[in-house]
Order: structure tokens, then sequence, then C-alpha cells
């Protein structure tokens, strides 16, 4: 240190001086340089720095313009020192260094003197944090990019596009050919069945060959991303014109033609699209990418394959997201009521039972329908603690009325459980527990289960079924033929009643065919040892039609609308039933 000292004392005179010995006790590549004023001269190095320089790298990657511009900066600086990154070699062989001047002694003409160069190899740590980078913006699976990647790779496009709308961005369709492009949000459906029934390590390689598909199928420039899970999202520039977009669509889907042949297994897989599109001049891209996952979303919930944003899903979407704020709110404060429509037994029209459905007077604006209502749970989650609340609410009903009419009444209470509720509950426990606290016995309580909550997955849904058996409740399978049941598998099942949709009821007395359906539900479950239920039944003539088929009970206007308690109450007081012992 005190022969550096004393260069930079004397750094005019570097005839007198023999700075080699200290240069090579440096730890980083280090010379010393001498400016004349016209052009640099490297007067001493070490051997760190001379390796660099008789390789030419140094010589040949810096311009020497560029050192001597470097050298006046490094004299404009009052601490006397300038630094600066450059890149040396290429390929492999490429590395870069962090280079530091450092002014020694006094200046003649404020720039001729004595400098000292170093060079630190910064070309591990540069990379260390580009592969951090790399790996931060890649999905780990699949090597795609993930959301931030694809979200800096759009803003990175759109700039490009904004500073040179004519010329290509690397393999990218001229923007003046382009001017749009379009965020193509995809979900696999069934997914979460693959990783069930399959395992992970089944998923995983299912979503390996969607990835390699979709990177195959789209055009250059495109961009494809994996959001997380099941999901994909696809950047692709298009004219604008409505027939592009489509044939983009229809060569994405057609990826799904064929099945995936897996290592152990081969799967046929479907997927839904949520589409939105925007100009390159777009300001707000991330606002584009959430609009595609928005009209994913209500794809999903419309069972549509297909679906483009619009600003009516957005309007859509903020009534959605509000009255999910306010239903959860409205749990909480036990806004919610249960109505019962009476169940008739089509041989005697008395009443057997009664159906719980929930209902929603809004304190501010009024009544909301269940159908606006019931799908919002369902999507948020809500239906988890909807579905049982309503269990409680209509079995401590139930008892209530037991109680004011001095016995046992002989009806029984049909609670609806959700597919979301079938899937994520623990219901035998659940439905224990309101028995016991209740004090009903389990022969008394109906569930009704959709048929997509049951054949959704066969085998966990026989066993949660016979559970529930097991409890003496009876399980009653709703909305019967409007899904894919597999008749094999209701074979198996514990089903006690098939409840015939109410499309084909009320279509029955003007349409062969709908009757015709309600006649083969009714000898199928009649074959299965099942009872059946016809739900919307208006008129008097088709409660005649129906028993006459043989239909064992049924319900709807006809008979009453759905009724609160102590409406339902007087309807079981009005028909003076017998009390059982």
């Amino acid at each position: 240190m005190n022969a550096i000292r004393s260069i930079r004392r004397n750094g005019n005179a570097l005839a007198e001086i023999q700075p080699q010995s200290w240069l090579d006790a440096l730890p980083l590549a280090a010379a010393i340089a001498e400016h004349d004023g016209r052009r640099v001269s490297m007067r001493a190095m070490n051997k760190a720095f001379e390796r660099i320089w008789v390789d030419n790298a140094f010589q040949t990657s810096v311009d020497p313009r560029n050192v001597d511009r470097n050298i006046r900066l490094c004299c404009a600086n009052e601490s006397g020192h300038f630094a600066y990154r450059v890149l040396i070699g290429k390929g492999v062989h490429r590395h870069q260094y962090d280079v530091r001047i450092s002014r020694m002694g006094t200046m003649v003409d404020n720039v001729a003197g004595a400098y000292m160069f170093t060079l630190s190899d910064k070309t591990a740590e540069v990379e260390s944090l580009e592969n951090l980078h790399r790996e931060m913006r890649s999905d780990s699976l699949t090597g795609l990019a993930n959301r931030t990647g694809f979200e800096e790779e759009i803003e990175r496009r759109l700039i490009f596009a904004k500073a040179e709308p004519d010329v290509l961005d690397g393999d990218d369709p001229p923007n003046a050919a382009s001017p749009h492009f379009a965020i193509i949000a995809l979900d696999l459906a069934r997914f979460s069945q693959v990783n069930q029934c399959q395992g992970e390590v089944v998923g995983d390689e299912l979503l390996l060959a969607v990835a390699s598909r979709l990177s195959a199928t789209v055009r250059r420039g495109d961009i494809v991303a994996r959001q997380g899970s099941d999901e994909f999202l696809l950047f692709v520039r298009h004219s604008g014109e409505a027939h592009e977009i489509d044939a983009i669509i229809q060569r994405v889907q057609t990826i799904f033609d064929t099945p995936f042949r897996l290592s152990s297994i081969e799967i046929q897989m479907d997927a839904v699209m949520g589409i939105a599109s925007a100009a390159l001049s777009v300001d707000q891209p991330n606002d584009v990418i959430g609009h595609a996952q928005l009209a994913l979303k209500r794809a999903k919930a419309r069972r549509k394959v297909v679906m483009h944003y619009s600003d009516e899903v957005l309007v859509n979407a903020r009534r959605r997201f509000l009255l999910e704020t306010e239903l959860r709110a409205a749990l909480k404060a036990g806004e919610l009521e249960l109505a019962y429509q009476p169940l008739i037994d089509l041989d005697s029209n008395a009443p057997i039972g009664f159906e719980a459905l929930a209902r929603w007077n809004h304190p501010d604006r009024g009544p909301i329908s269940p159908v606006e209502f019931i799908p919002v749970a369902e999507e948020s989650g809500l239906i988890v603690p909807l579905g049982r609340w309503a269990l409680r609410q209509a079995a401590m009903t139930l008892a209530s009325w037991d109680q004011h009419m001095g016995g046992i009444l002989p009806v029984r209470m049909n609670v609806n459980l959700s597919a979301e509720q079938f899937a994520l509950d623990d219901l035998a426990t659940l439905v224990g527990e309101t028995l016991t606290t209740s004090g009903i016995k389990g022969d008394r309580l109906t569930l009704e289960l959709t048929e997509s909550a049951i054949f959704t997955d066969p085998d966990r849904a026989a066993r949660i079924l016979h559970e529930l058996k097991g409890l003496d409740t009876h399980l009653a399978m709703d909305d019967f033929g409007t899904g894919y049941s597999n008749l094999a598998a209701l074979q198996r099942l514990p089903i006690d009643i098939l409840k015939i949709d109410r499309s084909f009821v009320t279509e029955m007395m003007a349409n062969a065919d709908k009757t015709a359906i309600v006649r083969a539900v009714i000898s199928l479950a009649t074959t299965l040892g099942m009872k059946t239920t016809a739900e919307g039944i208006e008129t008097d003539e088709l409660s005649r039609a129906l028993a006459a088929l043989g239909c064992d009970m049924g319900q709807g206007y006809f008979y009453a609308r759905p009724l609160d308690s102590l409406a339902a109450l007087a309807f079981l007081e009005k028909a003076k039933l017998t009390l059982l012992p």
C-alpha cells in the first residue's frame, strides 16, 4: 500500500518506478497505463491482466476511444475513480468484467498521467443472477414462462412494437400486419380427476405433454406460459379480424383431438378457453390477461368450451364479486332462510315430506333469486358453509314441527348437497352430528345429490354414499336425465330415489318424446328397486298422468310453492296426518 501511495504521488515519473512486484501481489487483474494526452499505453501489468491482454480479448473488445473517454471521465470525477462493466470474448469464453480506473498522481492538461486499471471477473456472479432470474420467470415443471415471465415478455414486445411499429421483433410477424394481440387462458377439463385417480406423477406427465403440443402448435413469435396447476396462457398476434381469431382458437383446440399417450395410460382431455383481445398500443397488458382469465372463469361456470371477453362479462363479474361479498356477510349475520316445498304421494295426494330450499331476502335489494346466488356460492366455496347451515337448519325445523304436533310426523326432509360440498366436506360426520343434535332419525332425512357429484369419481362416491346409508338416510339423485349417468355405476350405488328433472315433466303433455323419457326413467327405477319423484308438476292433468305411469312422488306449484316454516307447518296441520307411534 505504501508503494501504491508513492506511485499516486509520483505518477508522472513512471520511468523511475518498478511496480511489477506489487502488481503481481494483487488478487485482481491489474495494470498501470500512461496517457500522454493522445493515446493510452500499458507500462506494467500482472500475470492475470496479461493473460487477458495477450489473448487480445481486452484490446479487441474495448474500443480505444472508449478507454480514452473513460479515462477522461475518471479525471472529471473528484474521487479520481471511474468504473464500468465490459463484455470480453464470445460464446462459452465470454466473460464480464468490472473495470475500475484509478487516477495516480497529478495530471497534466487534466488527462496526461498514470492510471491504474483493475479487472474483476463478475461472470459467475452475473450468470448466477441470470439463472436465478430465469428460474423466477420460468415454470419449473414445463420450462415454459410462468406468469411473471409471461408478463415481462409481453411488456417487452409491446414496448418494441410502439418504438418500431414496422420492424420485426425477433421471430415476431410484422406489427404493421398484426396490430392486435390476444391472450388465451386455457384450462384442462377434469385435470383434478387425473391427479386423484392416477396420481401426481401422471398428472405432471400430462402437463408436460400438453405444454409440448401447445408449443408445437403456436406460430413463431407467439408465447406459451403456464399460469399454474392446469392453466396455460398464450399470447398470439393477429390482424383484428374475427376469422383469424377463430382460426387460432380452432388450431389450439386441435391438440385435444387425439388422446395423450403417457407412460402408463392413454387419456383423452378437453380444454376450456377464455379469450381477450387488445391493440398493441394498449398501456395495461396485465388487464388483458385478467380479462382472458375472467372469460375463462365464466366459460367454466356456464359449461362452455370458449368464451370471449366483453364489457358485459366484466359488469357481471363485478356484480358477482359484490354478491359474493354480501353473501359472505349474510351467512355470518344469519340473513338467509329456508323455504320448504311439499313432496306429495301421487297415489294418496298426501304430503310425505318437504324439500328445503335456501332463500335470501337482501335487506336493501329485496329477494335475490337462488339462480343468482347459488352459482356464486359454488364458485366462491361458500356453498360448503351454506350447505352445512341448510342441513342443520332443516333438521332442526323438522324436529320443531314434531314438538309442536306432540309426536313424530310421517314426513321426511330433503336437503340438497352440492357437488362442491360432496367433494370437500366430511359428510358422514356432518350428517351424524346433525342427527344427534336435532334428535331426528336418519330415515327421516333424504340427501339429494346431482349426477355430476356422484359420477365425477364413482369409487369415492360409492364409499361416501355407503357411509351415509349407514346412518339410515335416504339418497336421491337430483335432476336425473340431464347429465351422463353411468347405468352400470348407478346399479352399484345405494341410491333410493331418482328425481325426474322438470325439463322432461313440464313438456310431457305436448311432447311424446318427453313422455317416453319419463316412462323410461320410471321403468329403470322400478327395475333397480328405486322410487321416483317428478319435479315441476303444475297441473292436475300432469299429476294424474305421472301417477298413471307409476311415478311415486311429485312436487310443484300445483301442490304448493315453497313455504316458510310456519306456513309449511300449517300445510301439515291441514293434511291431518296420523303421527307415528
